[in-house]
């Protein structure tokens, strides 16, 4: 399909990869986007491998079905890497975004692959700073953000405020240390030059 962007998310339960695509499409939805936003379970447990997808396009989307060939994906657990083919699908203009503190060139030669973009944020420090808790799905947001330039930086904020105030609405703590979980990934983000 034309013009259509599709994201493939990598987790662990508990790590936000579902949540992380809802944000994700609710952002692009504002934006007059069309979207789905969709995870796969496996085991349904704490640190069980997980994944969640996207789908974003200018045009509506009539696909119903799984995400193969991903053109974005995202990675908040880098031990995934030991045990899922995170690259699977991937074309070779494809991007990988890595929560790691490695750099996109350790990264690189550490899985080994030629080809492809690739993206690192240390979003899980952002997230213990930000939020308190290695959650890092809000942080990689940001990061997918800046590297990929699908959504307007500032409408994806103020999305994000008002989904995350209508689940937190008593803890605005909980709401600003995301968004500015958000906003560091998106000013710390690094690629390869």
């Amino acid at each position: 399909m034309e013009n259509l962007t599709e994201i493939r998310w990598h987790g662990r339960g508990g790590q936000g990869a579902k949540t992380a695509a809802l944000l994700l499409a609710d952002a692009a939805m504002g934006e007059g986007k069309f979207v789905q936003a969709f995870p796969e379970y496996g085991p349904e447990r704490m640190g069980a491998p997980v994944q969640s997808f996207n789908r974003l396009s200018e045009k509506p989307i009539s696909l119903h079905c799984s995400v193969t060939s991903p053109s974005v994906v995202v990675v908040l657990d880098p031990s995934l890497i030991n045990t899922v083919d995170v690259t699977k699908g991937l074309p070779e203009d494809g991007a990988l975004l890595f929560n790691t503190p490695l750099s996109p060139e350790e990264m690189r030669e550490k899985i080994g692959l030629s080809g492809k973009r690739i993206f690192t944020v240390d979003a899980s420090s952002i997230a213990l700073k930000t939020i308190g808790r290695d959650i890092p799905n809000t942080p990689m947001l940001g990061a997918l953000a800046k590297a990929t330039g699908l959504l307007d930086f500032d409408r994806m904020i103020h999305d994000t405020r008002a989904k995350l105030s209508k689940k937190f609405a008593s803890r605005p703590e909980v709401i600003e240390g995301n968004v500015k979980a958000i906003e560091t990934a998106y000013d710390e983000v690094k690629g390869e030059e």
